[in-house]
């Protein structure tokens, strides 16, 4: 059984990633597919991570393949988390992950609807106002915001119950977060009937075949990972993802430490090292949130980049590694800040990227809801 090596993998995740300067990618489909998915959780993030994996981009190029294009959709899926996919991928998530976060998210309205004294018979308060939103969308192919909805249909109690039905139409692919109504950093989305948002839309996949097919794409971001890092990752059982790896006819092999790792059939081969690189990633990015087993590249780190919810911060690389995050002082600019030493060198290409994207903000501050502790120290 072949050993991959954790320097491999952060070779690998510097190349697959595009995050080394030599693997950087043409645009922003290119970033989602590199990522399998981007994270969506907090706006800005999707523009951030195009921006460190994109040399030139600029935000209405994202916008363009969201909003115009639609080459990208914003889409609920795995562990219930708000991601980017490429368009392809849609029918396997909608029949895999978002497909069992759309049950659990139903049997959770239910229950609340009548704990929260909305209506004494939860299921038929759901159909009937799923029905009013459906049918008021129906007539408005440009889409409305939550805001419109609650106006238009009262029986839904307030903003919460909103949000929720919205988010359980969402993963079902009944509805999809359209346009935005704000700037960048700001999500206030027009919801849209998928229908009229993608034009013909395509049928889930069966559960097995969609779960394949995102395990696939996994392995060829991410690989190799264990069984453990899918099963995280995809929100899904252990069956689930065995089923997958046999299905693909996943490789065994051998990592540091005496775990079992996966590869894809066809990506067996070596991958060299490129040269030094230094990168820095938003909030909640798709490389330090693609595995639950992350000593290889967070060494001891993660109580200081990640919250106690397990939400990673922004974080700072050095050749495959986390070691710091950045933040913005009130003009704007660009600070790293270093969890452990690293080499002078790495300090300076470190330095070069705050100025890239100070550069790129040009004054623009992004907040979180997910500082880490290295986030929240005094400098």
């Amino acid at each position: 059984m072949r050993c991959v090596t954790d320097d491999e993998r952060r070779a690998r995740l510097a190349l697959r990633h595009g995050l080394a300067p030599t693997a950087r990618v043409a645009d922003a489909e290119a970033a989602t597919a590199a990522m399998t998915v981007l994270h969506a959780t907090e706006p800005a993030t999707p523009y951030l991570s195009v921006w460190a994996r994109v040399d030139g981009f600029a935000r209405a190029d994202l916008d363009r393949a969201l909003e115009a294009d639609r080459a990208l959709v914003k889409q609920l899926a795995m562990r219930r988390t708000l991601f980017v996919l490429p368009r392809d991928l849609l029918p396997a998530a909608w029949g895999s992950a978002s497909a069992r976060v759309a049950a659990t998210e139903r049997a959770r309205v239910v229950k609340d609807v009548v704990l929260e004294g909305l209506a004494t018979d939860g299921e038929a308060w759901l159909a009937a106002n799923r029905a009013d939103v459906l049918a008021l969308l129906a007539e408005h192919p440009a889409g409305l915001t939550a805001a419109e909805l609650r106006a238009a249909v009262p029986a839904l109690g307030g903003s919460l119950f909103t949000g929720r039905l919205l988010t359980g139409l969402g993963a079902e692919a009944r509805v999809v977060r359209g346009t935005n109504t704000q700037h960048w950093r700001v999500s206030r989305p027009r919801w849209t009937l998928m229908e009229h948002w993608l034009g013909e839309v395509p049928a889930p996949l069966p559960p097995a075949e969609g779960y394949a097919a995102l395990v696939r794409r996994w392995l060829w971001s991410f690989g190799p990972g264990t069984e453990a890092d899918l099963v995280w990752w995809l929100g899904a059982t252990k069956g689930a993802v065995r089923a997958a790896l046999a299905d693909l006819g996943a490789v065994r092999v051998g990592l540091d430490g005496g775990g079992t790792g996966w590869l894809l059939p066809e990506d067996e081969e070596p991958v060299a090292a490129p040269e030094d690189w230094a990168a820095l990633l938003p909030v909640l990015d798709a490389t330090v949130m693609g595995w639950k087993e992350r000593a290889w590249y967070l060494g001891p780190h993660a109580p200081a980049l990640f919250d106690r919810n397990g939400n990673a911060g922004t974080t700072a690389w050095w050749n495959g590694r986390a070691v710091g995050c950045w933040t913005q002082d009130p003009a704007g600019t660009v600070h790293v800040r270093l969890v452990e030493d690293v080499p002078v060198a790495a300090r300076a290409l470190l330095d070069h990227e705050a100025a890239r994207l100070t550069a790129w903000l040009a004054g623009e501050r992004v907040g979180t809801v997910y500082p880490s502790p290295a986030m929240k120290e005094r400098p």
